[in-house]
């Protein structure tokens, strides 16, 4: 997240820190940036205030978050749809990593293995229900 301004030059997709602040936002709701921010520091390394409040504020500048400005405290609550940018973000990598081949994906992700047991079989009814 420290590097706030190639977030401002790519306005097109989220970036990696983006995507966090997105993921946050959608598993809790509307929240103030001090959520925000704790449930980051509870992912991973240390993640300044200052830092996660400029982010949002760009991700608000450029559409990515709504920001509800009534109280003292700003509200953000996230713009883009969770599973249409989830989607957007795996297309890419697909298309990048793995030449467009979701069968590739898909093996690469089959020979993993920290797959448990009880994956394998969640794996195998899906692909039986298919």
């Amino acid at each position: 997240m420290d590097n706030i301004e190639t977030d401002k030059n790519n306005s097109s997709e989220p970036t990696k820190a983006q995507l966090e602040i997105l993921q946050v936002l959608w598993k809790h709701g509307p929240s103030n940036v001090r959520l925000v921010n704790n449930q980051l520091n509870k992912q991973k390394q240390a993640v300044t205030y200052t830092s996660t409040l400029k982010l949002m504020q760009i991700m608000y500048e450029k559409g990515m978050l709504h920001r509800d400005e009534k109280n003292m405290t700003h509200i953000y609550s996230a713009a883009l749809e969770e599973q249409k940018t989830k989607k957007a973000v795996l297309d890419k990598f697909i298309d990048s990593m793995y030449e467009g081949s979701v069968k590739n994906l898909m093996m690469e992700l089959l020979g993993n293995e920290k797959t448990s047991k009880k994956e394998w079989a969640t794996i195998k009814e899906l692909l039986n229900k298919l």
